[in-house]
């Protein structure tokens, strides 16, 4: 299958598009690179571009004879959404709508939408189930809701075959430690706390110590990487003309903001510094994904179901990357 993979270039999409490509699949990475890493993708399957560019975009839907995407493309930092609201929906929802135009003109009917369970907002029952109502917010989760609810009415309209994947904690890095996390500014706990362990911050700011949870931090399902990637090439085998599906990923499993630094210092042997402060507004006790639909629908189910595994992947790549792509 010709494969475009928008965002490729990115700490998810990159991942994705190393399993695809160890399948057989012909895939393309369109990616900007505003925040995305040239060395996180073979070059010669690299094509620089922004949604916003038609005629770039076609050239590609055309030359490459798409037959599918898999869309990563989006800003995802709530507090920047909260700054810049106007920044997450040009981008994340009215460049979204102008790549369904464009497959909507080529004849592309299968998507795969890469969500986030910030369209849950903050649940009243934990773990999160699909029924769960969608009440985001923040302009982030807004805006992965906005398109989900486009991508429903271009299905119905066109025909398409669309999944919704709904990630919970991204975590962990290739086992090889090629490619891995490298955002800036960076935002997810776990590489902070290794960036932390390796002395390239002075240490792991902590958000709240008084919740209602069994050490009093915010708990988080974290999910390795390489099998969200995998989740993503089984709905894009799975999909039907016309259907929607839509589901959560996650490992069913919480763990505390101390748990996970904890386990970085028994992984990395070394000392994580923290600094406690106040809750940051919006951050729910707890969120915890029920992945049964994925399990029974997909046949998925991940193969990272240990934190401590997920570290260790995370910390190769940290270790041989400290300055992330950059310098690597």
């Amino acid at each position: 299958m010709n494969i475009l993979v928008t965002g490729g270039a990115g700490y998810i999409g990159s991942h994705a598009v190393r399993l695809l490509l160890s399948c057989g699949h012909d895939v393309w990475v369109y990616d900007n690179l505003s925040t995305g890493h040239r060395a996180s993708v073979p070059a010669d399957r690299l094509l620089v571009g922004d949604l916003a560019e038609r005629d770039r975009l076609d050239q590609a839907l055309v030359e490459r004879r798409i037959d599918a995407v898999m869309h990563f493309a989006a800003f995802a930092l709530v507090g920047e959404s909260v700054r810049y609201p106007e920044k997450y929906y040009q981008n994340n929802v009215i460049n979204t709508l102008h790549l369904l135009d464009a497959l909507r003109r080529h004849g592309v009917g299968r998507f795969v939408f890469s969500s986030t369970c910030a369209t849950y907002g903050v649940p009243q029952l934990v773990p999160i189930t699909e029924d769960t109502p969608q009440r985001p917010v923040n302009p982030y989760g807004n805006t992965k809701l906005a398109v989900e609810r486009a991508l429903a009415d271009f299905a119905a309209a066109h025909g398409w075959g669309v999944a919704m994947l709904r990630y919970f904690n991204a975590a962990g890095a290739s086992p090889d430690g090629s490619i891995g996390e490298d955002h800036d500014p960076e935002s997810h706990l776990i590489p902070i706390v290794l960036q932390a362990a390796l002395g390239k911050r002075p240490a792991v700011e902590v958000f709240g110590t008084d919740y209602q949870t069994p050490d009093g931090t915010c708990i988080r399902d974290y999910i390795h990487v390489d099998d969200l990637a995998a989740a993503h090439l089984l709905a894009l085998e799975k999909m039907a003309a016309g259907k929607v599906f839509a589901c959560n990923l996650g490992t069913g499993h919480g763990h505390s903001v101390r748990e996970v630094i904890r386990v970085a210092e028994e992984v990395t042997g070394r000392k994580v510094p923290v600094k406690e402060g106040p809750r940051r507004p919006g951050d729910p006790p707890a969120l915890v994904a029920a992945a049964d639909k994925a399990r029974r629908d997909l046949g998925w189910g991940p193969r990272y179901t240990d934190l401590r595994a997920i570290v260790e992947t995370a910390w190769n790549w940290h270790r041989k990357h400290p300055d992330g792509y950059g310098k690597a």
